[in-house]
């Protein structure tokens, strides 16, 4: 599944990321690269939830508006929501 990511350069550095078709998938990382790998997993693990809990899967939102105030930089992104290897 492909969600769109809005990931927020934080002042003090690091990017703060949600999921707007997830309400309340938020997650952080220090660099871009590891932002983007926890939001990856923390839809993942919201998206495991909505199925173990029997709700439906909601569809991507791609236009969504970013709120800049107090942001110096965001970056929206198309994530590929990968299932979870089985456990062996």
């Amino acid at each position: 599944m492909t969600y769109t990511a809005v990931l927020i350069r934080e002042e003090d550095g690091g990017y703060s990321v949600s999921v707007p078709a997830l309400p309340g998938c938020h997650t952080q990382g220090d660099t871009l690269a590891e932002a983007l790998l926890m939001a990856e997993d923390a839809a993942r693990l919201y998206l495991e939830v909505l199925k173990e809990d029997g709700k439906l899967v909601p569809p991507d939102k791609p236009d969504v508006s970013v709120d800049m105030r107090g942001a110096s930089e965001a970056l929206v992104y198309r994530l590929t929501v990968r299932e979870a290897a089985p456990v062996a």
